[in-house]
């Protein structure tokens, strides 16, 4: 049985902030706290403010702001010897890097933050900084190495009737299912996901698993019209919460299937607006993404060959640079698909 969804990050004076709370609210809130208790001469409580809005800000995609902001929460942490709170700026910090592609620091700064979390005793942070190491390795495609950590990090969430991060792990797990080409176990997870979300009240966690619901029925059902339907859905927390990260992949998402469809022109729109949020938020995983998708709907809509090609080439340039093993294979499943070699068009540009 889950209980309502809360928010831990949301720490001293603002444990009062729900887990829905807009991030334009709880930025004003936090840096109000945080200023009281800057004054007041209390590092603890700079911290754990600090920490909300070290969050908003990233959340926000203000990355100089949140990289900022968490850095002077550990700071003021280390001052109090707070230890947990130490723990909490570095998960921020590693997954704001990991939002930043940086994923070999946000390892390090997550390990880190579980070693500090099991030392000062917060399971919740060490859960976290886990859970963030999980989908590190997850979004690098690395399944192998992290599936069973998804899986264990579930079984705890579980146990411990942890609704928000239950939902987590699900949407992690059903992703990795979804890329693998199992759709039906993908769906299966992606739905439970959005079932406890809803009854938990965590809107954020619900928004996504309607992502993931919409993926599965673009692809395994040519179902478009529904897809959307899910997609607009979602979007409607995603503003209505300033989840700016969350919008720009709902947009990008939407643009896959549109693409799906044979919707080229739509699709070409909406990955322009996604790439152009992406950008905006400095997020280079988003940014390659939105990149990929645009190049395809342009091939179709009669872009030169050659030029197509080039823009692959770069892709998987920048792709191998990142890290993102996925998606470098998304590369070469485009050149397939609109049979193109970019091979000659690296040794074009060299």
């Amino acid at each position: 049985m889950y209980g309502k969804a809360v928010a831990p990050e949301y720490q001293g004076a603002l444990t009062t902030l729900s887990v829905n709370s807009s991030l334009v609210d709880v930025l004003a809130t936090g840096t109000e706290q945080l200023r009281a208790a800057e004054r007041a001469g209390q590092p603890g409580e700079v911290a754990r403010c600090g920490l909300a809005v070290a969050e908003a800000h990233r959340r926000l995609g203000q990355v100089r702001d949140a990289d900022r902001a968490w850095k002077a929460s550990y700071r003021a942490a280390r001052d109090a010897g707070d230890t947990a709170a130490m723990a909490w700026a570095l998960w921020s910090g590693g997954t704001l890097a990991r939002q930043r592609g940086a994923f070999a620091l946000a390892r390090r700064l997550l390990g880190l933050a579980a070693e500090l979390g099991e030392r000062g005793g917060d399971i919740v942070v060490r859960g976290y900084s886990l859970a963030g190491l999980a989908e590190t390795g997850r979004i690098q495609g690395d399944y192998e190495a992290v599936g069973r950590l998804h899986e264990q990090l579930l079984a705890e969430a579980r146990r411990r009737g942890e609704a928000r991060h239950t939902v987590w792990a699900l949407e992690g797990i059903a992703q990795m299912h979804r890329n693998s080409g199992a759709y039906d176990r993908a769906y299966a997870l992606f739905e439970e996901a959005a079932q406890i979300a809803a009854r938990a009240d965590d809107r954020r966690g619900h928004a996504w698993a309607l992502r993931g619901l919409a993926d599965v029925v673009s692809v395994r059902d040519g179902d478009t019209e529904r897809a959307l339907a899910l997609l607009s859905e979602a979007e409607t927390t995603c503003r209505a919460m300033n989840l700016t990260s969350a919008l720009a992949y709902n947009h990008k998402m939407r643009g896959n299937v549109h693409y799906r469809a044979g919707r080229y022109t739509e699709a070409r729109d909406l990955y322009e607006q996604a790439l152009a949020e992406f950008r905006a938020m400095s997020e280079p995983r988003g940014e390659a993404l939105a990149r990929l998708g645009l190049a395809k709907s342009l091939a179709r809509l009669g872009r030169d060959r050659t030029e197509t090609a080039a823009e692959l080439a770069d892709l998987a340039r920048t792709l191998e640079r990142i890290g993102l093993r996925h998606a470098r294979e998304m590369v070469a499943r485009a050149e397939e698909e609109l049979g193109l070699d970019t091979r000659r068009a690296l040794e074009a540009v060299r």
